[in-house]
């Protein structure tokens, strides 16, 4: 009944055409407009990000962190550091610091396993571990890990860390959220 008395005004009065195949109406939290969702908090209405816009953006993320895909790093770094700043740029009114602090840090794991796999040899892991100010008999240990890429990024945690990964060019969603950011 509202669509049908809103649908006339739209279009006569305002010269708008309505596509009545997308054009609903329905409560606030059940509609996704350009990968926005709305909810209402303290009495204001305000944007979230949609879930299937994060499930695109993961998807994004692991298409430019996989370790099979044989890009060089610095172009995985470019390509990376393109894609966050275009996708926060676009969702900056969304409030989503919990979201991309999660997606944070499952990127950067991402990361560190692309890195272990790109370090083949035991010598080479030991070599560049060593060169990360680790102990000789922990450099040792990790080098001859038999555990697979995503255990052992989970693991490089505290050898690789978040300082190391911005310093090789890979900008954080959050960081760039909060300089961005219109809330």
């Amino acid at each position: 009944r509202t669509l049908e008395n809103i649908i006339p005004f739209i279009e006569e009065k305002l010269f708008l055409k309505v596509n009545r195949k997308k054009t609903e109406v329905a409560h606030i939290n059940k509609v996704k407009y350009l990968g926005y969702t709305f909810y209402i908090y303290k009495g204001k209405c305000r944007f979230r990000v949609h879930p299937k816009s994060v499930t695109k953006m993961k998807n994004k993320i692991r298409k430019l962190t996989d370790r099979n895909n044989g890009m060089s790093n610095a172009k995985r770094e470019e390509k990376y550091q393109q894609f966050v700043r275009g996708w926060v740029n676009y969702f900056k009114l969304a409030d989503m610091k919990k979201l991309l602090k999660e997606t944070d840090e499952w990127a950067r794991r991402r990361i560190r396993a692309v890195y272990w796999k790109q370090w083949k040899k035991v010598k080479t892991r030991y070599r560049i571990l060593r060169k990360l100010k680790l102990e000789h008999w922990q450099a040792i240990k990790l080098a001859n890990s038999r555990c697979g890429y995503w255990r052992m990024a989970e693991v490089l945690n505290t050898v690789i860390t978040n300082k190391i990964i911005a310093k090789l060019g890979y900008i954080s969603l959050l960081d760039y959220y909060l300089i961005v950011c219109e809330n």
